[in-house]
Parts: structure tokens; sequence; C-alpha cells
């Protein structure tokens, strides 16, 4: 059988070959948004095991597993790691056309060096030996898996009420191998209607910064305080998964009452639901461009959606689906009211339905101010659409919609050290798509002006953007 994965997956003709591995392969990576726990990083984790490195934390592998029929036990349960990637080699080959088929053997290639077999049940075994051997090995530590990627800035997501340790610890070393920074990530702090968990948010805010809070202008003030925090450790960026774009209206007193109730634990109407989370998302759009931040909107997920399993397992195990919300006038409103008075930050939009991917693209274009190039972006594939179809898709629809030259790129959005062949397969994707436009005369054969065009979308375009520094 033919090697699948190989110097030229998914380059299908000589000049996109030649635009991949004279441009774009070697250029370094800036992930400027992801969900790597911060104290791996610090403490340079040598990973025990594959299923710790690659399995652990992974809902789009456990949606496929359960879609096999793959006992819950050999997922998220109590079975041993040996045991739960046992049960995912078995359950691989019948990813064909998923995007994890691909994933999985370019994660296995790098860092593995794997390109010699197919992952199954049959080799399971061995294939587990021999990475498990190579983890335990200083070339397979966290920070050297980054530093092998040419990784030069890790973003982390990070809830205000973090104290931020593994970052102070990390930003303290005089020589490190990349930089790794935080992200402000409020959501719990917007979720007001998550009686529970957002009392325990509020009171955490509190201890942690010391300020009381019982108006809004108070909460307003203890989050600038950790903002204040966050950008001092190299924070360029907040980032909200919001399920739409809140942008109803409000007065001052309507939140101050609506605040209380919140902190009282009373009930609150969908109106005022609404109004506090449109409240809360404003304020926090105010402090990131009066520090220069970028701000990250992510966009339309339907979380949580079987509920007997969210009950047994909590979020983020893999029962979370994309939305078809009112998208257009929402988030029109809020990025006028913001630019209305010159507030508005540098912004990237994530939507995860693909149907909004020109209703973006045509919604940046309003509001770009003439002197920051590519202010408003619209944000790489993300989630469901980080896959082949979903990254042409989003390149073609930037393309007739905006400027691609201004495009920032890719970011893994992921939990494991081994996502960042995400960059790779997203260069790979690109330079495809250029290539064939080149040979088939849709845009001029000059690979000058093309190579300039790869580079800045994979590398400059990001590094002055978001202009991350120590």
């Amino acid at each position: 059988m033919k090697t699948f994965i190989h110097n030229d997956f998914l380059l299908g003709n000589k000049t996109a070959q030649k635009l991949y591995h004279e441009v774009a392969a070697e250029l370094p990576i800036i992930d400027y948004h992801n969900h790597l726990p911060p104290d791996a990083i610090a403490e340079d984790k040598q990973f025990s095991n594959l299923t710790e490195i690659w399995l652990a934390g992974d809902h789009y592998k456990w949606r496929a597993m359960r879609t096999c029929g793959v006992d819950e036990r050999l997922i998220t349960g109590d079975a041993s790691d040996r045991e739960k990637f046992l049960a995912w080699a078995e359950t691989v080959p019948k990813t064909l056309k998923n995007p994890l088929y691909h994933w999985t053997h370019m994660e296995l290639a790098n860092p593995f060096g794997i390109t010699d077999q197919l992952l199954d049940g049959e080799n399971a075994d061995r294939i587990w030996d021999e990475c498990n051997e190579k983890l335990q090995s200083p070339e397979y530590s966290a920070r050297s898996l980054l530093s092998a990627r040419r990784v030069e800035v890790v973003a982390t997501t990070d809830d205000p009420t973090s104290d931020l340790t593994y970052h102070q610890q990390f930003w303290k070393e005089k020589e490190t191998p990349f930089l790794m920074v935080p992200t402000f990530r409020p959501d719990k702090g917007m979720n007001i209607d998550q009686r529970d968990s957002f009392l325990e948010w509020v009171s955490d805010l509190e201890k942690i910064t010391g300020l009381p809070i019982h108006k809004f202008d108070d909460l307003r003030k203890a989050l600038k305080n950790r903002h204040d925090y966050f950008h001092a450790l190299g924070c360029m960026a907040s980032d909200h998964g919001i399920s739409k774009p809140f942008s109803a209206k409000y007065t001052e007193q309507e939140i101050d009452k609506i605040l209380k109730k919140g902190v009282n634990g009373e009930p609150l109407t969908s109106d005022e639901i609404e109004q506090f989370k449109s409240a809360f998302l404003y304020e926090c759009a105010i402090l990131d461009q009066k520090k220069g931040w970028v701000y990250q909107l992510h966009i339309g997920a339907l979380r949580n959606n079987n509920s007997r399993m969210f009950k047994k397992l909590g979020p983020d195990s893999g029962y979370d689906s994309m939305d078809d919300i009112e998208m257009a006038a929402p988030l029109s409103s809020l990025l006028d009211r913001l630019d209305s008075t010159g507030e508005l930050p540098k912004t990237i939009i994530y939507n995860l339905n693909p149907r909004d991917n020109e209703l973006i693209g045509a919604m940046i274009g309003n509001f770009q101010d003439g002197i920051t190039p590519g202010k408003l972006q619209h944000g790489p594939p993300w989630w469901f659409l980080d896959q082949k179809d979903g990254i042409e898709k989003q390149i073609e629809s930037l393309s007739n919609m905006g400027i691609l030259s201004q495009f920032i790129g890719m970011t893994t959005d992921s939990r494991s050290f081994l996502s960042f062949s995400r960059h790779d397969y997203f260069r790979r994707i690109l330079c495809n798509l250029i290539g064939f436009d080149m040979e088939s005369g849709i845009i001029p054969d000059d690979f000058d002006m093309v190579s300039d065009l790869i580079e800045k979308i994979c590398f400059k375009n990001v590094k002055s953007y978001f202009a991350y520094s120590k």
C-alpha cells in the first residue's frame, strides 16, 4: 500500500507542492487560541502514555466512538488507559472520510514518525508500545513537542479568577523556547442564568480582587482589576464563548437590579438575562480596546443537548452541536455600538454554523477602520468546521466577501499537545487551493507574489495583529 501521510499529502499539483515546501512548511506558529493546560507547559510535563496525551478530553474522538457502538466505560469510564486506546484503535478504520482519520494519521506521523501503517485493532498493541516508549524521552515532553513544531507563542484560555500561578512561573524564567501567555475568558461571569456557577464565580472574583460586588460598576472594576493583572503577564486577548451576539438595550440601573437578583439567587426573566449578557459583553470589549487587545467571539454552539449524559458527565463531554441562531442584526448592533464611540477593538468573529460564512465575511467589511489592517477578522474554521471542507469554504468565502491577504490564519483551539498538526493541515489545504488557482489561471502564476500571500496568512499577519511580547 502507498504511504498515506507523505510529503505531498493533500497537495494536488506541482505548484501547491512548491508553495507548501518552499514557503509554508517551515514557518513558525503563533497559536493564539487554545485550551492547553498551563501547568503542563510550565512544569514541562512528561506524558505517561498515548491515552493521556491523545485521548483524554478529546470529545471529537469520544463522539466517534459512541457512534461506532463503543461502551462508555471505554471512553470516559473506568477502563484502563490501554483498554481505551485499543477501543479507539478499533474505531479508527470506521472513521474513513471523517477528518479524524486525517488527524489521527498526521499525529502518528508527527511527532511519532509512524507513516508505514494505518492504525487499527491489529497493530494497536505495537503502536501503543512504540509511542509509549518514545513518550518517556525528553524529546516528547510538553515543551519539546511545542518547540519541535516551531511554536513561537501559545495563548492559553483562562478564567479571570485564575491566579495564573503557572503563567507567573513561566514568565519569570529568563530563557524559554517560546512565549506562553494567558487569554481572558470570563464566560462564567456573563452566564448569570447558570445560578450556582455564577454565584461561585462572583465569590471567587471578590476574593481574588478584594472588591465586594453589589452593583454593576463594582463588577466592572473587579473585571478591570483582573484585566490589568492578565495584561502584566502578556495577555493580548479576551475570548467569549457565546450562544449569540448579545446586544439588547439596557440602562445601568436595570443592570444593577439584574445583578442584585443574580447575586441573591433570585429567578430572572429571559429579557433580564439577555440584558445582563449584553452589558457584560460590551464592557469586556471596552476593556480590550483601551489596552489594544483582541476581542474574540466564538458564536453559535448549542451546548449540552443530551440532558441524561450531561447529568452523568458534565459539560464538554461530546454532546454539543451547532446552533441556527439569528446572527446578522444582533452582531451588527453590537459592533456598531462600539464603533460609534470609537471603542471597537480588534475583533475576531468565529462562526460554528457554515451557513454564516458569507454573512461574517460581509459583516466585517462594515467596520474596518482604514487604519489597522484586517482590524476585524473572520476567524478560522472552528470546532465542527476545522476540517478540509470547512477550511476550504472559509477561505473561499473570505476571499469573495473580504480580503484574504489580511487573514490571520489558523489556530488549534485544542486541549492536546499533538494537535499542532492542525497548522500543517491548514497550510497544506491553503497551498493546494492557491496552487490550483495558479495552475488554472484564476490568479496570476507569479510565485513571488503568491509566496508573500502564503507567508502573510500563515505567520506574518498574526504576528503583527496580536503583537505579543515579554
